[in-house]
């Protein structure tokens, strides 16, 4: 009996320890932005010869949760003209996100 329950205790400590590992922090602000800010640039039409589309795109939050564009750092001016179109004043719905800040992320499109 005392196996058992020794058993039992030990399989509970494995499960509970690999429910901790795996749980994502829903509260992170950074990763569901991007999430987001990649379905807002998604649909494009875009011809990529040979060589992938990079940005660093500089935003920040208003207090309307609307995304405002600072910069679009890149080579190509098209790109730079639709991340600009496709993202400023666009609402995010996300808790937690500081007015006021500046983020920074880095985007690419590929063929």
């Amino acid at each position: 009996m005392r196996k058992i329950s020794l058993v039992l205790v030990a399989a509970m400590l494995c499960t509970a320890g690999n429910v901790v590992a795996n749980h994502t922090n829903p509260k992170d602000p950074g990763k569901l932005l991007s999430t987001q800010i990649g379905k807002l640039l998604q649909d494009n039409f875009f011809i990529v010869e040979n060589t992938d589309l990079t940005a660093k795109i500089r935003f920040t939050i208003n207090e309307e949760n609307e995304i405002v564009v600072l910069s679009v750092n890149t080579e190509n001016e098209v790109l730079e003209a639709f991340v600009k179109s496709r993202l400023n004043y666009q609402k995010v719905r996300l808790q937690g996100i500081k007015e006021g800040r500046m983020y920074t992320v880095p985007i690419r499109i590929t063929a």
